[in-house]
């Protein structure tokens, strides 16, 4: 064999190891590409460029995404009449305080792919027959219990049912089936306590959660009043493991004590017996340049945001949320509510004077409905 033969072989050769080291090199970029995109947090756990990570339980139904659509209006809506619901507080009953125009109940969500089942309270109080469930957070937990009662109530207008309220405890009881739904409050999920130099916010400690377990279902939330400073603010001081601060970043508090919850889900949860949500960031409207208006708020928006997506992209507390909901072991159902809410500038509290502009809160009925419906459609599959 002459030597230029082998030359041309040899180089043969190195240009095939040389490819086959390219197309490892591309593989592990992908990976590490991907695993960033849907896992990675910044150290200060902020970013102006969001990746939101697959949910679990994003597709329900029939294998598609409910959470990725549009709102259309759909005159069948609303499902009851706020007015005959009794257990409505009476500041997230808009038409009862004043407002004047009606298009807000007339939205419904349409998933791009298949269409979202409509709410049948029959046929949920038969499948909780004997269950209790309880909703645990803040006020916007507050706004998808009062939905969910007024739904079920409508369903079942002649049940028997208890209600009370007591020590930051709501229960409503449908004798008739056996399914009682619970209201929990408690804003960060984790504890503030009550110590010699005030009260403090305890990173750490989830003494509240012995309350929620023996649930059949749990539907958390937990964010808006992670922002509440100064006078807003029911603590004092902040305790991470044994420091205690008067303050810190306000998103790493908020991994840290959802973090927490986490650990609390992965110790006391049986999936065999309990599921589990978690509620997507709910948005404010207090500021109408994110969608493109001269208005400094959500006052008098009549009108959802057209198309699927916010023109300000998602929220940075739902980056720390996905993260802390990839390291949680047990089967966790991300409520998305966060794309779908955002385009919802219209449905808040704000076209009354007797109580000036909320933009956090929604009106019931209306957008909560939804988010009672998405999780009506998860004990369909």
């Amino acid at each position: 064999m002459d030597f230029g033969y082998q030359s041309k072989i040899f180089l043969l050769l190195l240009l095939l190891v040389l490819q086959v080291q390219v197309l490892v090199a591309e593989t592990q970029v992908l990976s590490l590409s991907t695993f960033s995109s849907n896992f990675s947090v910044s150290s200060s756990l902020r970013g102006k460029r969001v990746v939101k990570r697959k949910p679990v339980g994003r597709r329900g139904l029939l294998g598609c995404d409910l959470y990725k659509g549009k709102w259309i209006v759909d005159n069948s809506y609303p499902v009851y009449v706020a007015s005959s619901c009794p257990y409505i507080d009476s500041e997230f009953d808009c038409l009862k305080h004043g407002r004047s125009d009606t298009q807000y109940l007339k939205y419904a969500w349409k998933p791009d792919t298949c269409d979202l089942p409509r709410f049948n309270g029959v046929n949920l109080l038969n499948k909780w027959r004997g269950k209790k469930v309880m909703f645990v957070g803040d006020s916007l937990s507050l706004n998808q219990w009062e939905s969910l009662a007024c739904l079920l109530h409508a369903s079942v207008p002649n049940s028997k049912a208890t209600f009370l309220r007591r020590d930051g405890l709501t229960s409503l009881a449908f004798q008739d089936y056996g399914v009682t739904i619970y209201l929990y409050r408690t804003p960060y999920l984790v504890d503030i306590q009550k110590q010699s130099i005030g009260n403090v916010l305890n990173l750490n400690s989830i003494q509240g959660g012995d309350t929620w377990k023996g649930m059949d279902v749990l539907v958390f939330n937990s964010w808006h009043w992670w922002t509440h400073t100064g006078d807003l603010q029911p603590f004092d001081y902040i305790q991470d493991g044994s420091t205690i601060t008067k303050d810190m970043d306000r998103l790493a508090a908020y991994y840290k004590g959802m973090s927490t919850w986490g650990r609390w889900v992965d110790l006391n949860v049986d999936p065999s017996k309990t599921k589990v949500f978690f509620q997507g960031i709910s948005p404010t409207h207090y500021m109408g340049k994110e969608w493109g208006s001269s208005s400094r708020n959500c006052y008098g928006e009549l009108q959802p945001i057209e198309g699927s997506s916010y023109p300000t992209g998602l929220p940075e507390a739902q980056v720390v949320l996905n993260k802390v909901l990839s390291n949680v072991k047990k089967p966790v159902i991300l409520l998305d509510i966060t794309t779908l809410s955002q385009l919802r500038k219209d449905a808040h509290p704000s076209s009354y004077s007797d109580s000036g502009v909320d933009c956090s809160h929604w009106c019931v009925p209306g957008l909560p409905d939804t988010w009672n419906q998405l999780m009506y459609a998860s004990f369909l599959t």
